[in-house]
């Protein structure tokens, strides 16, 4: 097994509390809002919400993938520190044992966030992923973010 870690970090003008409150903790309900030809829904499948619960995220029709499941590892609102890993569905599963995320928001001297994200890629055997696989799931992730980082410009009272 290879075991591959990768880092980027974004800037945002939005607080990381702002932040973290629409992007993770209400998720499930803003994001298919915002790019409903992209996810269909954000349902919790096993647990309250808190770390060991299920998350299935359930794509658009003529998606290439139906649904992802995510397990929550851990969930610190205090810190803005979000941890899971993706234990069910997705493209490149058939090549990893598994997909851990840790995802970091931070304050920033301008009053705006730094959002740290680290994916960690555990591969099955001897595979290597490419370094288009790994850019292509990056950008729907950022893409998203861009979208709520969007929304939250325009409304300043949102998640506030």
């Amino acid at each position: 097994m290879g075991v591959f870690t990768y880092s980027d970090e974004y800037t945002s003008s939005i607080p990381p509390a702002r932040l973290f409150k629409a992007v993770i903790l209400d998720s499930h309900n803003l994001i298919p809002k915002l790019v409903p030809q992209l996810i269909k829904s954000i349902e919790l499948t096993e647990g309250d919400g808190g770390a060991g619960s299920i998350r299935q995220i359930n794509f658009a029709e003529g998606s290439q993938i139906k649904y992802v499941k995510n397990r929550i590892d851990e969930l610190d609102e205090k810190n803005f520190l979000y941890k899971y890993s993706l234990i069910e569905g997705g493209e490149l599963l058939h090549k990893l044992e598994k997909i851990t995320y840790e995802v970091k928001f931070e304050s920033t001297p301008e009053g705006g966030s730094k959002h740290k994200m680290t994916s960690t890629y555990c591969t099955k055997g001897d595979i290597v992923l490419t370094e288009e696989e790994i850019k292509a799931g990056k950008q729907r992730v950022l893409g998203v973010y861009k979208v709520v980082e969007g929304y939250l410009l325009q409304n300043p009272d949102a998640y506030a």
